[in-house]
C-alpha cells in the first residue's frame, strides 16, 4: 500500500468537513450577534431570526457529508484501508476541494447576507421571507459544490 496516496486523500476528507465547518461556525455566530441585539429589543422576533442564523450552518454539514462518503470510500470507517496509489489520493483530495473551499466562502457570504436579513426583520418582520429568500440564494452555490465533490468522488476508480 502506497501510504502516502492514503494521506492525501484523508487529507482532502479532513480539509472538506474543516473548511466547511470553520465557515459556517463563523457564519452562524455573526449572524446571531446581529440577531441577538434585535432580540434583546423585541424577542417576538426570534423564531424569524433563528431561521437566518441556520443557514449558513449549512455549509457545514456538506462539508461532513463528503468527508463521510470519501472515508467510506477509503474504507476508514469500515476498518479496512483500500491501497491507493499517490495519483488516486491526489483524486480524492482534488474531489474534495469543491466543497473545501466553496463551502467555507459561500458560508461566509451568506451569513453576511444573512445579517442583512436581520435589519430587514429588525424594521419590517412581515418582510422576513424575503430576508431568508435572499440568503437562501447563495446555498445555490454551496449545494452546486457539493454535487460536484460527490459526483468527483464517486467517479473515482
Amino acid at each position: 500500500m502506497d501510504k502516502y496516496g492514503i494521506v492525501i486523500a484523508v487529507l482532502g476528507a479532513i480539509s472538506a468537513a474543516l473548511f466547511s465547518g470553520m465557515g459556517s461556525a463563523k457564519a452562524t455566530g455573526m449572524v446571531g450577534e446581529s440577531a441577538a441585539g434585535v432580540i434583546s429589543e423585541d424577542p417576538s422576533k426570534f423564531s424569524k431570526l433563528l431561521i437566518l442564523q441556520l443557514l449558513p450552518g449549512t455549509q457545514g454539514l456538506y462539508g461532513l457529508l463528503v468527508a463521510v462518503l470519501a472515508l467510506s470510500k477509503l474504507g476508514l470507517l469500515a476498518g479496512e484501508i483500500q491501497a491507493i496509489t499517490w495519483g488516486q489520493g491526489l483524486m480524492y483530495f482534488f474531489a474534495c476541494m469543491p466543497i473545501t473551499v466553496v463551502g467555507y466562502w459561500s458560508a461566509i457570504k451568506q451569513g453576511r447576507t444573512a445579517i442583512a436579513g436581520v435589519g430587514i426583520v429588525a424594521k419590517k418582520p412581515e418582510q422576513s421571507g424575503r430576508a431568508v429568500t435572499l440568503a437562501a440564494i447563495v446555498e445555490i452555490y454551496a449545494i452546486l459544490a457539493l454535487l460536484i465533490s460527490i459526483l468527483a468522488l464517486n467517479g473515482i476508480g
